[in-house]
């Protein structure tokens, strides 16, 4: 097994209840080409239960049931149990998955599902309760290098550096893409060696240099071209890094940090644009994703900007370490048990939505911290309606007209 370290490496969780035998239910949930298949197979290999696979693309309710019956018949005659192994199991419906619960709780099943989706989201609560989650990464350069090495042994073939380096700055850390590629190009590198034409030719891209420097350069002169509002040079840059086979789900990642912390209150959409372009990357995928990624970050670019809701945070994070604490007020306290009012919590609390406006006085800090701000609105973009209502908000302005405001008529 290549990759994953931190699963299967001496002495980690997921080796040490394989060599003992003694797999739960697990759900590997990575990126494509993490190797999911692979350690289920690898699994497969190292027990003495009974293994069966299926892919939630092809296979119904009935194959699962058949798969069940097979495994009660073991269980019930050999004391031999069953591992299933299902692949895309976010492919399930909410049906077919609940007709596995009864043999995983009962355990005349093992069950492993695979999954590039976010098993919060995808597979259903109860039988992800009775899963141990374990959580592989993108392959790194040393283990691309590996794969690489392994399939060039395989192919009877030798690669040039520069033909290797290209096959893992472009694979994203994706293994089974590397080795397609690989594949490819040694075929058309037959019988010499792969060189850097032919990883070109079976990526169907020319070389552009991109190595580790260029990865930090470049993407730090997208964040900065777009927090400078220059939505050209935004689009250059995110270019520059989809030509360089940037994995598109870290460009994505960072628009949306940048969504939160450039841009803020100022214009509260960026982040729900940032974040509809993570999930086109998902969903849609290169090359098509491109135009989404384009469109966010010439939003990102032209939003009007302000950091304050991220000051706010790091500042209010700095001062809790720092030790500004306090009590929390007795009105705001949890009131809805048996004997709280008995101890004044929630007593005299205001309910907000029934006031005027859905809005009350009322002090929500702790004692000795109410005059505390950790959250100052900026005079960009949307900030300045949020300033002003904040503003009307103050006890010396609540009662004020806008004549008192600017000290008479005109």
């Amino acid at each position: 097994m290549v990759g994953q370290v931190h699963l299967v490496g001496p002495g980690r969780p997921l080796r040490r209840l394989v060599e003992q035998d003694r797999l739960s239910s697990a759900i590997f949930w990575g990126p494509p080409g993490t190797g999911k298949t692979t350690l289920a197979l690898a699994v497969a290999g190292s027990t003495a239960r009974a293994f069966e696979q299926l892919s939630a693309v092809t296979a119904g309710v009935k194959d699962v049931r058949e798969v069940i019956e097979r495994a009660r018949h073991r269980l019930g005659e050999r004391g031999q149990g069953t591992i299933l192994f299902l692949d895309e199991i976010h492919r399930f419906s909410k049906a077919q998955q609940d007709a596995l619960l009864p043999a995983v709780e009962d355990g005349t099943l093992t069950l492993i599902g695979a999954t590039t989706e976010n098993p919060f989201f995808e597979v259903n609560p109860p039988l992800r309760s009775r899963s141990t989650l374990f959580r592989l990464e993108p392959l790194d350069s040393a283990a691309m290098r590996v794969l690489i090495e392994r399939g060039l042994e395989a192919e009877g073939q030798l690669a040039s550096a520069d033909a290797v380096g290209m096959l893992v700055d472009r694979a994203g850390g994706d293994g089974r893409q590397v080795l397609t590629s690989l594949e490819v190009a040694c075929a058309l590198a037959h019988p010499g060696g792969v060189e850097l034409e032919h990883v070109e030719a079976a990526l169907g891209t020319s070389a552009l240099r991109y190595g580790r420097d260029d990865h930090y350069d470049v993407v730090s002169a997208f964040i900065k071209s777009m927090r400078g509002s220059d939505p050209d040079a935004s689009v250059y840059w995110l270019a520059r890094m989809l030509e360089a086979g940037e994995d598109a789900r870290f460009i994505a990642r960072r628009m949306v940090i940048f969504a939160s912390e450039d841009v803020g209150m100022a214009d509260p959409q960026a982040l729900l644009i940032a974040v509809a372009a993570a999930h086109a990357v998902e969903h849609v995928g290169l090359p098509e994703a491109q135009l989404n990624l384009s469109q966010a970050a010439v939003h990102l670019a032209t939003a009007p900007k302000s950091n304050r809701a991220a000051v706010a945070i790091w500042d209010a994070r700095a001062s809790v370490r720092d030790g500004v604490v306090g009590e929390v007020p007795a009105h705001l306290r949890d009131g809805h048990y048996q004997g709280a009012a008995a101890l004044g919590h929630g007593v005299g609390y205001e309910y907000p939505h029934a006031h005027d406006g859905g809005w009350v006085d009322q002090q929500y800090l702790p004692d000795g911290l109410t005059d505390r701000r950790w959250y100052q609105p900026s005079e960009h973009g949307f900030e300045q309606e949020i300033a002003a209502r904040m503003h009307e908000r103050q006890p010396d302005n609540r009662d004020r007209t806008p004549d008192d405001e600017s000290g008479g008529t005109a």
